[in-house]
């Protein structure tokens, strides 16, 4: 078993042999491996083209959507198409200004650098962006007090690609700085069964089409999931059938029911969330505060990762007065009775 080092050198997490190099090959190595998001696809190949075209870098970009999307394989298909150094970093890992200064500085020319939940940099860390953004230039501050001084060094002209949930959280000049800021859709069944054709090929599993779009439509149209699903479905079809055994629709179904997986992608969460919406509150409205402490779940949580898909889909509402279930939540309950 090996580790990932992060940012700072610290241990972030243990990583099971084999597993890292299986998340890697199932992101897509440019532009046109990429599946789904055509129109943001089009967009960026055009300004990474024109870049490449002047020798310049490409300027400052911002991914914003739920999780699970393609975030962090954008930024990693935007330095491969550059032909740049990607730097990886996030919100929460730089507590202060002399982190990011750090990073900064330590850049070459050309280089991308990413920053996921952006949206999470402290007001004093952002400061230092804003220079660095805008002039590629950094302010430090050397002593305290009445005796300190400020020296402003040059930096070489980089990539800035920001990643959030939570686009309102992000402030307007920080926002404005961006070149291009863009949203990320939650994927169609069509182009989600592309992605899982091209995983299973990837990860040498036989798949049948049928199952293929089984797993697409309860994958909450989102890469992430689908490829996860993958992964445990396979599991199932090798006990089953041995290595190698074929996921058969049949062995998806099944599957997916075993992981608690209904036929609208909702899990034991999601479930949860929505019944106890209904039941102990007559399907709202209330509170997020109140429904989380009801749920038993960090509200954060709910906010960023249950409610998303609810409300895309249908099932949930958020009001003034606090959250309301809809009709076809009420439904859909009644039929997994």
């Amino acid at each position: 078993m090996s580790v990932e080092q992060g940012a700072r050198g610290d241990i972030e997490v243990a990583v099971k042999p084999g597993e890292a190099s299986l998340e890697e090959r199932l992101r897509p190595g440019s532009l046109d491996e990429m599946i789904g998001q055509d129109r943001l696809r089009q967009n960026l190949g055009v300004f990474i083209r024109a870049a490449r075209e002047r020798k310049e870098s490409l300027d400052h970009l911002l991914f914003h959507g739920p999780p699970g999307l393609g975030k962090t394989s954008l930024a990693h298909v935007v330095a491969t198409e550059m032909g740049a150094q990607l730097r990886v970093t996030s919100g929460p890992a730089v507590e202060r200004p002399g982190d990011l200064a750090a990073l900064l500085s330590n850049l070459e020319p050309g280089d991308v650098l990413f920053i996921d939940e952006i949206h999470r940099l402290s007001p004093a860390v952002e400061e230092i962006l804003y220079p660095a953004m805008e002039d590629f230039q950094l302010d430090i501050v050397i002593g305290q007090g009445p005796g300190a001084s400020s020296i402003r060094l040059d930096l070489p002209r980089f990539t800035l690609i920001g990643a959030t949930t939570r686009a309102g959280m992000l402030t307007s000049p920080l926002r404005d700085r961006f070149g291009w800021v863009t949203r990320l859709e939650y994927y169609p069944p069509a182009d989600l069964e592309r992605i899982l054709e091209r995983a299973a090929g990837v990860m040498g599993a036989r798949i049948e089409r049928a199952a293929q779009g089984e797993i697409s439509r309860r994958s909450r149209g989102t890469p992430r999931v689908a490829n996860r699903l993958l992964r445990r479905v396979r599991d199932f079809a090798e006990v089953r059938g041995g290595p190698g055994g074929e996921i058969s629709h049949e062995v998806a179904c099944y599957s997916l029911e075993r992981l608690e997986v209904d036929e609208a992608g909702f899990d034991r969460l999601d479930r949860k969330l929505l019944r106890t919406l209904v039941e102990k509150f007559d399907g709202g409205p209330v509170g997020l505060e109140t429904l989380a402490a009801a749920v038993g779940e960090d509200k954060g949580t709910l906010e960023d990762v249950v409610e998303p898909y609810l409300i895309y889909q249908g099932f949930l509402d958020r009001t003034p007065r606090g959250r309301v279930a809809t009709r076809i939540a009420h439904e859909h309950l009644s039929s997994r009775r």
